[in-house]
């Protein structure tokens, strides 16, 4: 394979990746996969902010303005969630294929990594307006509560 292609697939490849994480976001008790209905992805954000409030501490006034911003960040990225799955399928087609298209894998790829730029924007938007609700002790809280969970999940 030529160094073209390698790179091609790389990118390809990381781009994909990338776009993984942000399925978080928006699963349902399918765990990622397939459509997600919207009551389903409202009980789970109803559960997920529940337990925020908890570990937090949260006030009345904070949870009024914490809900609005975490619910409206998860459906503005369920489309995107989508169209990372639509894009994998893409690409599994196109490496299916007898002859590899360098171009299309390239266009592929820009419209992933445009995607993952996309919702990655969306998400530190979210992650701001939540910071500017709480206090800077629930927000070193909220980053001790997620160092410990990473632990679980790489360590």
């Amino acid at each position: 394979m030529n160094k073209f292609r390698r790179i091609t697939l790389a990118t390809l490849a990381g781009g994909i990746a990338a776009g993984v994480g942000f399925k978080a976001f928006a699963q349902g008790r399918r765990h990622g996969h397939g459509p997600i209905d919207a009551a389903d992805l409202d009980k789970h954000l109803d559960r997920m902010l529940k337990h925020l409030y908890v570990e937090i501490d949260a006030t009345e006034a904070q949870k009024q303005q914490l809900e609005p911003i975490v619910k409206q960040a998860a459906k503005d990225l369920l489309p995107m969630r989508e169209s990372l799955h639509a894009g994998r399928r893409e690409a599994i087609a196109l490496l299916s294929q007898e002859r590899i298209d360098p171009a299309a894998l390239e266009a592929l790829r820009a419209k992933q990594i445009g995607l993952a730029d996309e919702a990655s924007r969306r998400l530190t938007r979210a992650i701001a307006e939540a910071a500017e609700v709480l206090t800077p002790a629930q927000r070193k809280e909220l980053a001790a509560h997620f160092a410990r969970r990473a632990g679980r999940w790489h360590g």
